[in-house]
């Protein structure tokens, strides 16, 4: 039986499990992936969580278990390792795979950087995202139940500085999304891109993001993980509340407009970083 699709403000009013028993969640070591783990555990949900770094990833890990669910932990670089995730799950009936893994590795103007360093930020978001998703998704489509959630970013809506290859990785994570959803709605397998706005996570509070912005809608991550998994249901792209009208003007057909505006207010963002 697929998971009761009825909408709420509590992510509990979701039967989670009818997903199947097991979850994999990439980047799942803290931020909005951790809220998905911790939501996904009250729920009933056993994890897999996967991230590269042992210290979060293990206090999330242990979070989970507390909360009465049986979790793995493992601790690799994506791009390196879909291999090792497929492993580590092959005894498991997987029922949702959330894709939160998808950083920006580079953070650089295009031509200053190393090309190949640029090519990590595409295996991250879409070799190893499509990695996982063909092979969890498949025997999903035979059960005819399951679900998909890949993590998008409003960064994928026009170009800006330093993120020349990672807003094209995320303009291409929605519209895989969207052509997935169509493939698999008619068997019972819902697909989401959860199109994230300024969260505030510790990745972002790391980069030294400016959250106080006059204007700027900041959203928390437990927030977005109960929207998410309240969305999943509903694809094939849904934009975290309070930021719909930021994408419609982002979608605007006077792209040079469009662009130096979002430019000018990122470099309010980032405190001044950038040019012109």
């Amino acid at each position: 039986m697929l998971p009761d699709t009825r909408r709420g403000d509590d992510v509990t009013v979701t039967d989670l499990t009818g997903y199947g028993p097991w979850a994999v969640v990439a980047g799942g070591s803290e931020g909005v992936g951790a809220e998905f783990a911790a939501q996904l555990a009250r729920a009933g949900v056993n994890l897999v969580l996967v991230a590269r770094t042992p210290e979060p990833l293990e206090r999330t890990g242990a979070r989970c278990r507390e909360l009465g669910v049986q979790t793995r932990t493992l601790a690799v670089d994506l791009v390196d390792a879909t291999h090792e995730v497929i492993a580590a799950t092959a005894d498991l009936e997987v029922g949702l795979l959330i894709y939160n893994a998808g950083a920006n590795t580079c953070s650089e103007e295009f031509l200053d950087a190393d090309l190949a360093e640029f090519g990590r930020v595409i295996d991250l978001n879409i070799t190893a995202m499509m990695t996982l998703v063909q092979h969890y998704a498949r025997p999903m489509r035979e059960r005819r139940r399951g679900g998909i959630l890949l993590v998008g970013s409003m960064a994928g809506y026009l170009g800006s500085v330093r993120h020349t290859v990672y807003g094209g990785v995320k303009a291409f994570g929605r519209i895989f999304a969207e052509g997935l959803w169509l493939e698999l709605r008619d068997h019972d397998v819902h697909v989401l891109e959860l199109v994230l706005g300024v969260t505030r996570t510790p990745a972002m509070e790391r980069v030294g993001l400016n959250f106080d912005v006059p204007g700027l809608r900041v959203s928390e991550p437990a927030e977005v993980a109960a929207e998410g998994l309240r969305q999943l249901p509903h694809g094939p792209v849904h934009v975290v509340s309070g930021n719909a009208d930021d994408v419609a003007r982002r979608n605007d057909p006077d792209r040079a407009r469009v662009v130096l505006g979002a430019h000018r207010f990122m470099q309010k963002l980032i405190g001044g970083r950038g040019h012109r």
